[in-house]
């Protein structure tokens, strides 16, 4: 692993967030750091960025699953706290890709793998999404593979 991985990232959050006593950020960061810990014990292997990228996003879409509920259901107090959390690990994700962006990628791996219509969606989706790990999510990429693939 090279020092500036995401694990290196995020053991150094923890760090400065103990040193700044900012104890909720260090539960949030600590829970990241066991699942991705959990997920290398079990498989027995050394997590790459793009393994971390990945555990990352499931942990803010569990989040934002929960946040829903929580609203749906009137519980403020732990809807806040789902907030700050997926704050907490967005911090580490790339940047998002906007939506023209998404486009640009999609029409130019629909070109390249010479895909036509619905058929070739996997084949669409599996390239789109290896070129856009963490910086999209893969609902919206679907919808937009969707429509260029059935325009």
């Amino acid at each position: 692993m090279t020092d500036n991985s995401l694990k290196s990232a995020l053991t150094e959050a923890v760090k400065n967030a103990m040193k700044a006593k900012e104890m909720d950020k260090v539960k949030v960061l600590r829970n990241v750091q066991a699942a991705i810990k959990q997920i290398e014990i079990d498989e027995q292997v050394e997590l790459d960025d793009k393994a971390v990228l990945a555990i990352l996003q499931k942990q803010i879409k569990q989040r934002q699953e929960s946040l829903q509920i929580y609203q749906t259901n009137g519980r403020e107090d732990l809807a806040a706290q789902e907030s700050f959390e997926m704050q907490i690990i967005s911090q580490f994700l790339p940047a998002q890709l906007d939506e023209s962006a998404l486009n640009d990628i999609i029409a130019a791996t629909i070109s390249q793998l010479n895909a036509d219509g619905m058929k070739d969606m996997g084949k669409v989706m599996n390239a789109v999404k290896e070129q856009t790990v963490g910086q999209a999510d893969p609902a919206v990429i679907s919808a937009l593979v969707k429509k260029a693939l059935t325009a």
